[in-house]
């Protein structure tokens, strides 16, 4: 027996009957929903509206005050921060290492976050520093990188062999190899040299086996996506698309028997919990999932131990393809193509809550129960899982 509707599944149909002008019997019919069951999700959501705002209420002024303060108290660290690093900087023949300025200022009271993000530098490095000592070896190569990175930042024409000269007037000499080998660890080259990698970043490893693929006889690696029953194979991917108040990002789940989004998340940040969410809605509107097997790429969000937790927490099984390869999750980038030429490229979005209404609603009133599809018979994805379902019931 399926379970409850997500909370987000009940919170879209809500936004889209508000913002529509059409009938409740309508909406409800649009998303595979009862009227009753609409309702009572809108006479829910009034009471937990009417007792929020009745809190907000009393306690606007008291957080408005305590956010000032926190305000106050924040700008006045900052000024101390700025304060001490002009002095510090002044002394003379004192190398430029911002961590013992950090670790003093932690000690009369200001955090490191907020001295970091004031000098801009990274808090992690700042840590390693603290639990180990630096060596000698260590400081000779923080200075020659120091010298080096200030003349390149003055003249960025300069490739290493004209920087060691810079660097050896500035009391840090060095041989060309060394140089080389800082600038090239560090990424700074001549604005004129050649390109150098895109981000240097290599694809994660794989943690799921790719069960879709096989070899056809000329033996190239090929993938299959086919479906006897539902809940047989899904097909799981994210999607971004830009609004005037930033990205807003889609992970959808499609069910390969029928093409049918069995569920999706929407949220302004791609993080793990994106893809979870997504996985547990479709989960919670199926029943039971156990066995399934759940085909993605191999982005962090599913290769990330709360997704992979997910998977193994509704008995489920993962498929993982290849990297750089569109065409192992062809079958769920084609419906992304879809809502790109349907809903994300036909006006400019000024908000995001605009655009996820527009999303939501032609999933689940124009894909859903509008579209027919040739692979399915010139039926809707619902259409087709209610015949053949209902089929499949009465030959057995």
């Amino acid at each position: 027996m399926p379970k409850a509707f997500p909370k987000e599944f009940r919170e879209d149909v809500i936004r889209v009957f508000k913002d529509s002008d059409a009938s409740m019997a309508q909406v409800a019919k649009d998303f595979g929903i009862s009227p009753s069951c609409l309702k009572r999700w809108l006479s829910i959501d009034e009471r937990n509206s009417s007792r929020s705002s009745g809190r907000t209420s009393a306690a606007a002024e008291s957080d408005a005050l305590r956010e000032a303060n926190t305000r106050i108290k924040l700008l006045e660290q900052e000024n101390e921060v700025l304060r001490r690093a002009a002095a510090y900087l002044s002394q003379a023949n004192l190398p430029k290492m911002m961590y013992p300025l950090v670790r003093e200022l932690a000690a009369d009271g200001v955090p490191v976050t907020v001295t970091c993000r004031v000098l801009n530098i990274a808090r992690q490095p700042y840590y390693r520093w603290r639990a180990n000592p630096v060596t000698d070896a260590e400081l000779t190569a923080a200075y020659r990188a120091n010298a080096l990175f200030d003349a390149h930042r003055d003249d960025p024409d300069f490739g290493y062999r004209f920087l060691v000269d810079e660097a050896k007037e500035a009391g840090e000499s060095m041989a060309e190899r060394t140089a080389w080998r800082i600038c090239s660890e560090l990424g700074w080259w001549s604005s004129h040299g050649k390109k150098r990698g895109a981000n240097g970043k290599k694809p994660g490893p794989p943690v799921h086996d790719d069960l879709c693929a096989f070899v056809d006889t000329h033996g190239v690696t090929r993938h299959e996506f086919k479906a006897d029953s539902p809940n047989q194979l899904w097909l799981a991917d994210i999607t971004e698309h830009w609004t005037a108040e930033g990205k807003l990002y889609v992970c959808a789940i499609k069910d390969v028997y029928s093409n049918r989004i069995v569920g999706y998340s929407i949220d302004s940040r791609m993080k793990s919990r994106l893809a979870v969410a997504a996985l547990h809605s479709a989960a919670a509107r199926r029943g039971d999932v156990a066995g399934c097997v759940l085909h993605t790429d191999r982005g962090s969000q599913f290769r990330s131990r709360k997704f992979v937790h997910a998977i193994n927490r509704h008995d489920m099984v993962g498929s993982m393809g290849r990297v750089g390869a569109a065409g192992d999750n062809a079958a769920m980038e084609s419906f992304f193509a879809l809502l790109q030429k349907n809903v994300l490229n036909r006006r400019a979005w000024n908000t995001r809550e605009e655009l996820r209404i527009a999303i939501v609603t032609w999933i689940e009133k124009t894909y859903h129960r509008r579209r027919r599809q040739a692979a399915l018979g010139r039926l809707t994805p619902v259409e087709y899982e209610l015949i053949m379902t209902t089929t499949a019931t009465q030959a057995a």
